[in-house]
């Protein structure tokens, strides 16, 4: 038996998109938690900024929110930034989660979110310790624009990943999610022919399990 057998599932801290939330994303995850289910389980965050003007999503208690802005209140992926706002606050967040529920193995995140995955994961690999993380899984995933953020691309990224991109993605365009996977060192990509969700059909699955079968659980801690 393998020691994945013996032990606990990996566990991944889930990063959502702009404009979701931990709930939202929980229930757009359902069918890649289904296909992860006994391998690895998904712990979701919640960004710390509600993006104004989210009230006419009619849920009071469930704000869209987002990791960071990159005008007053706004988002845009392709944007370079003068003056993006709240992403330290952000970091932060992820880190106190780290540290709240850990062990925590890896990072799933999605659009904004594997965006700021892959910040999270040049912060490890330049030795960070609030991010002991082993791997990131980035689904739609871009490098932001904003030069502010530019030191984060600067060195290739030695974490292990898998980025997953969609051939028609429309918020979030394929060339961006390939674009950012050249930052990291020895990246696996993943293409699935869809559009700006997270993939769990058959070879997607697969895909995952393939990946996720190269690291153990964290002890302790």
């Amino acid at each position: 038996a393998t020691a994945m057998s013996e032990g606990r599932p990996l566990r991944l801290l889930g990063l959502h998109g702009y404009r979701q939330s931990e709930r939202r994303f929980r229930q757009r995850t359902g069918a890649l938690r289904k296909a992860l289910r006994g391998r690895a389980e998904l712990v979701a965050l919640s960004a710390p900024h509600p993006v104004p003007g989210g009230e006419e999503d009619n849920d009071a208690d469930d704000p869209p929110r987002g990791w960071w802005f990159s005008g007053p209140g706004t988002f845009e992926a392709g944007e370079a930034a003068a003056a993006p706002a709240g992403l330290e606050e952000s970091l932060s967040a992820v880190a106190a989660a780290l540290k709240e529920h850990g062990p925590i193995d890896g990072l799933l995140g999605f659009s904004q979110g594997a965006a700021l995955a892959a910040m999270v994961c040049a912060l490890r690999a330049r030795g960070d310790p609030r991010f002991p993380v082993a791997f990131a899984i980035l689904v739609a995933g871009f490098a932001s624009r904003a030069p502010a953020h530019g030191h984060f691309y600067r060195d290739p990224i030695a974490l292990p990943t898998l980025h997953v991109v969609g051939d028609a993605d429309a918020v979030i365009a394929a060339s961006l999610s390939r674009e950012l996977a050249q930052h990291f060192v020895e990246p696996v990509v993943l293409t699935h022919p869809g559009g700006h969700f997270v993939p769990a059909a058959a070879p997607q699955k697969k895909a995952y399990l393939d990946f996720l079968g190269r690291f153990q659980p964290r002890q302790g801690q």
